[in-house]
């Protein structure tokens, strides 16, 4: 890997594929705290379900950083790596992002869940230019068009719930096994790589 200051883009980019498995481990990991909170609201209330999502959440990084390394990988960018930046960055908007989801969730409840799969799916989209992956841009819209699609039929949570694990869950397979192997070569373009 270059150093950081002959670090160009697309290098950044293979250095954050390589290190995190093309992200297939954090939206699998996504995937099953979206589950749990489809559960939680199934079995219980949607509001314990917001709960579960946003206390879930906090553990996706290091769970999927866990899965990561259990796959051959490192789990950690290389120093210097701008795009480890960007990754922060989208962190800190998510978070903030969430209140306002809350907020929402506190006029109609419904209407949480389709909140959250907006968001989660325009932080998607950034990571199209932090992995260099087109099918994180196809991912994030798929997930806003069933956010728009579970609002306009008055969705229960638990449906919003599970089709967010579905979308993650059916994406993060996908990326996996369009990963190239442990050295973390390039992938043909027909694999989504941009």
């Amino acid at each position: 890997m270059p150093s950081p200051a002959a670090m160009t883009f697309a290098d950044a980019q293979a250095d954050m594929r390589r290190a995190y498995l093309d992200g297939a481990p954090g939206m699998l990991t996504s995937a099953a705290v979206w589950c749990a909170a489809g559960v939680v609201a199934l079995c219980m209330s949607p509001g314990r379900a917001l709960w579960t999502l946003f206390i879930g959440a906090a553990f996706i990084h290091p769970v999927s950083v866990l899965l990561a390394k259990l796959l051959g990988r490192t789990g950690k960018h290389s120093q210097g790596n701008p795009l480890g930046q960007l990754a922060g960055a989208t962190t800190v908007w998510l978070v903030l992002s969430c209140v306002i989801a809350y907020g929402v969730a506190q006029h109609e409840i419904l209407w949480f869940f389709p909140a959250m799969l907006f968001i989660i799916g325009g932080r998607y989209m950034t990571f199209a230019s932090l992995f260099g992956m087109r099918i994180y841009w196809i991912c994030g819209f798929a997930l806003a068009a069933a956010a728009y699609g579970l609002v306009q039929f008055h969705a229960v949570p638990a449906v919003a719930a599970f089709a967010g694990a579905a979308i993650e869950a059916g994406f993060g397979v996908a990326i996996m096994v369009m990963s190239p192997g442990k050295e973390g070569a390039a992938a043909p373009a027909a694999a989504g790589r941009g």
